[in-house]
């Protein structure tokens, strides 16, 4: 029964939650290592930036306005000292002694002109000396840079002119600040690089059991016994191998089992074959011998799509050397067959499971047609082998029955005129057990394209 169609287009909000769920898949990377890489990353960054923040705005703000009011402090003592000055040299030394046991550069000017502060960000640490300068005198002071050597010029304005000090900026900053960005940049990428470590080991683990997994789908000969990273992709790894192991056991014993089964099959028929022989030649023995011959050949192909040539060991095969031996093999036979320069390719198959496989596709279009076409061309994962005719094809809705085994389109049971059923079905397990396929098209020529695709 045919399934009924079913409406699943989303309505307008969920589709906008695919739209972004869409981009975001786009821009998160692919691989396991980049995302498991990327979860460890993303939160540390993420506590990197708030811990800057916070220390930003408790540590190096408060170590500013600490220093900042220590700094002023100074010079509100000086400003206090300099009343008791009566000439000007008792005053420079005043501040001669002020400078040596502040280390800030202390100078007075009886220039009474006081030009306004230039605008200063409100964070920093030109901001932070005025304000607190300001805290202690009540007065407004004007605070800048020096060109030279970046150090912060004080200017305060007194009853008969401006002292001016000049503040290293080492009297305002600290260096736990550096110590601690330093510290946070190199512990990060300590831990990054460690990370990245583990996770690579850990995904070797996952790509070495994908490679046996592919292999083995291939009908590659594996060799994995080496079980390592974390618990789960041991667990995976051991379930891979006890599944290989049984999947080789079931093979082992089928072939074992066909082989007995051809063998008592033969026994009777080869029995009936002399009996017939000893009674001589009349119209009656000759459809008998004619009956046993084609029992031979049913019983042969039978036993060859059962077998699925599990048995044959792959070989690097070069596709151009194998096909152009198949083609003047089918030539041999009669077949009008076009050959197209083949591309040179080596890829570890079955050879004779190939060519029977190919074979079969070819016998088809012989069969159907009066010119077969053989072509093959590389692809991005392997190589495309196109076999074309000019028969009268099969229905695209019939294209994928006729790989089921003894399915005919041919309603007459004569093998003549459409075999057995088991030639696309042979061809198609072929292909797979190589880890490829056999798809049906339409040909070119007017008839039918099978295109076996097999992978590198």
């Amino acid at each position: 029964m045919n399934d009924l169609p079913i409406d699943v287009t989303p309505a307008r909000p969920d589709s906008f939650d695919i739209r972004q769920r869409s981009w975001i898949k786009r821009v998160l990377p692919n691989t396991m290592f980049g995302r498991s890489l990327l979860l460890i990353v993303m939160p540390l960054i993420l506590v990197q930036i708030i811990s800057a923040w916070v220390f930003y705005a408790r540590h190096w703000e408060t170590m500013a306005r600490r220093l900042s009011l220590d700094v002023a402090g100074d010079i509100a003592m000086l400003i206090d000292e300099t009343k008791f000055a009566k000439t000007d040299a008792e005053l420079v030394q005043v501040l001669e002694q002020a400078s040596t046991e502040t280390q800030i550069s202390f100078s007075f000017s009886r220039t009474a002109i006081f030009p306004a502060a230039p605008p200063v960000g409100g964070g920093s640490v030109e901001e932070q000396l005025r304000i607190a300068v300001q805290q202690y005198l009540n007065e407004p002071v004007r605070v800048e840079v020096t060109s030279d050597t970046s150090d912060l010029l004080v200017q305060v304005p007194l009853r008969d002119g401006t002292l001016q000090a000049l503040v290293s900026r080492k009297r305002l900053t600290t260096s736990t600040t550096y110590i601690f960005i330093l510290w946070m940049i190199g512990s990060s990428l300590v831990l990054l690089i460690v990370a990245t470590i583990f996770l690579r080991n850990q995904v070797k683990s996952l790509r070495r059991l994908a490679a046996a997994a592919d292999g083995f789908g291939k009908g590659r000969p594996v060799v994995f016994s080496k079980i390592e990273g974390a618990l789960e992709v041991r667990q995976a790894g051991a379930a891979f191998i006890q599944m290989r192991d049984r999947i080789q056991r079931q093979i082992s014993q089928r072939t074992e089992m066909l082989a007995g089964v051809s063998h008592d099959l033969r026994t009777p028929l080869t029995r009936m074959k002399l009996e017939l022989e000893l009674l001589g030649d009349n119209p009656i023995v000759s459809e008998l011998k004619s009956d046993v011959v084609e029992m031979e050949r049913l019983v042969q192909l039978y036993l060859d799509f059962a077998r699925g040539e599990g048995t044959e060991t792959p070989v690097e095969t070069d596709i151009a050397r194998l096909i152009e031996d198949l083609a003047a093999a089918m030539r041999r036979q009669g077949t009008v067959l076009s050959l197209d320069q083949p591309v040179e390719l080596v890829v570890p198959i079955r050879p004779n499971a190939l060519r029977r496989c190919l074979g079969n596709l070819i016998a088809n279009g012989a069969r159907y047609g009066s010119h077969v076409w053989l072509t093959s061309r590389t692809v991005d994962d392997g190589v495309d082998i196109l076999v074309d005719d000019d028969g009268p094809g099969i229905p695209p809705n019939e294209r994928d029955h006729v790989f089921q085994p003894f399915i005919r389109l041919d309603t007459s049971r004569n093998p003549s005129t459409g075999g057995v059923g088991l030639g696309l079905t042979i061809a198609r397990d072929v292909a797979r057990s190589h880890g490829g396929d056999v798809r049906l098209e339409t040909s070119p020529h007017g008839g039918l394209r099978a295109r076996v695709h097999l992978p590198k």
